[in-house]
C-alpha cells in the first residue's frame, strides 16, 4: 500500500473507519455515499492501491446486505447485464495493469465525475433520460460502464442503479437485483485484483481493521434511512463528490 504507514495516527485511522462506515452506508440504502468511499480511500492509500483494498470490504458489506433481499428481484436481470459488465471488467483491469498511481488517479476522479453527471441527468432531464434509456444500445452501454467502472475504482453503483430505473423496476426489485449483481461482481473481481497484486495479505489486515466499519455504516443505515429525507442527502453527496472528483483529476 502506498501510505499505509499512516494508520498509525489516529486520525487518519478514523478517517479510514468513515471510508468503511460509508461502504457500509451505501448498502443499507444511500447508493450515492458510495463515492465517498472512493475518495477517501484513495486519499488514504493512493488510488491504484485503494481499489484493491476496498474490494474484501465490499464483498463483506454484499455478504451482509444479500440476504435481507432474498425476496426481492431475481438473478434474470442479473445474468442480461452480466457479458457487457464483465467486457467492461476486462477493459478496466488491462488499464489498471498499465497506469501508474497518478494516472489512476485521475481516471477514478473523472469516474466519480461521470457518475455524478449520471445522477444530475436524471434530476434535471428526466424526459431526456427516459428516451435515452429506451435506446437500443443503453443497456449495453450501461454494462460495459458499469463493469469498467466498478473496476478501476468501485463506482459503479449508480450506473447500474440508473439502468435498472429506466426499466421502471421497483424500488425493493432494484434493490434486490442489485444485492445479486454487485455480489457476483465483486467476488469476479477477486483473482483480477490479487493477479495485480491489489490484495495482498498487508491488504487483508488492513480490512480487518475497517471491517467494524462497515458493519456500524449497515446497520446505521437501516436506522438512518427511516429518518433522514433520501433525495436531500443525496444532493448532499452529490455535492461532496463534485469537489472530491475535481480533487482527484487537478490536486
Amino acid at each position: 500500500m502506498v501510505r499505509g504507514e499512516m494508520l498509525s495516527e489516529s486520525s487518519v485511522y478514523a478517517v479510514a473507519l468513515l471510508a468503511a462506515f460509508c461502504i457500509g452506508l451505501s448498502k443499507a440504502g444511500f447508493s450515492g455515499i458510495s463515492m465517498v468511499s472512493v475518495v477517501l480511500l484513495a486519499e488514504i492509500y493512493g488510488a491504484k492501491a485503494s481499489v484493491g483494498l476496498a474490494l474484501p470490504l465490499l464483498i463483506a458489506a454484499d455478504l451482509m446486505a444479500y440476504p435481507a433481499f432474498l425476496k426481492h428481484g431475481s438473478w434474470r436481470p442479473v445474468w442480461k447485464m452480466l457479458a457487457p459488465a464483465l467486457a467492461g471488467l476486462g477493459i478496466g483491469w488491462w488499464m489498471l495493469g498499465k497506469i501508474s498511481n497518478e494516472d489512476s488517479r485521475r481516471v477514478i476522479g473523472i469516474c466519480v465525475l461521470a457518475m455524478v453527471a449520471l445522477q444530475a441527468l436524471r434530476r434535471w432531464r428526466p424526459g431526456f433520460f427516459d428516451r435515452l434509456a429506451e435506446s437500443h444500445g443503453f443497456g449495453l452501454g450501461a454494462g460495459v460502464l458499469g463493469g469498467f467502472a466498478t473496476m478501476l475504482a468501485n463506482a459503479a453503483g449508480p450506473v447500474i442503479q440508473l439502468y435498472l430505473m429506466a426499466r421502471k423496476i421497483p424500488k425493493m426489485e432494484l434493490i434486490g437485483i442489485g444485492a445479486r449483481f454487485f455480489l457476483l461482481i465483486n467476488l469476479i473481481k477477486v483473482p483480477l485484483n490479487a493477479k495485480l497484486a491489489l490484495i495482498t495479505t498487508t491488504s487483508l489486515l488492513e480490512n480487518a481493521r475497517l471491517l467494524p466499519g462497515v458493519v456500524v455504516g449497515i446497520l446505521g443505515g437501516k436506522w438512518l434511512i427511516r429518518r433522514v429525507p433520501q433525495i436531500a442527502f443525496e444532493w448532499m453527496i452529490v455535492g461532496f463528490s463534485i469537489i472530491a472528483g475535481l480533487r482527484l483529476i487537478f490536486w
